[in-house]
């Protein structure tokens, strides 16, 4: 779906820094709202669900595992 997104676990990506979950969290956000920058009346929902995008993002790198080790 969003091809611009990288994968951000190990193997592929060994360090993951806030600003590389946030940067998929918007080209998400983006993707699915159709908006690359949405209008002053929608701009507070759009950085809302990006914010909530980042969160589950950061939950799910800390949390899944890789082969049997904690991906973080």
């Amino acid at each position: 779906m969003c091809r611009s997104i990288k994968t951000l676990r190990p193997p592929f990506t060994e360090a993951v820094t806030e600003d590389d979950v946030r940067a998929a969290a918007l080209q998400y956000v983006r993707k699915v709202s159709g908006f690359r920058t949405p209008a002053p009346h929608n701009a507070a929902a759009f950085e809302a669900a990006v914010d909530r995008v980042t969160a589950a993002t950061r939950e799910l790198l800390d949390t899944i595992q890789v082969r049997g080790r904690a991906a973080s």
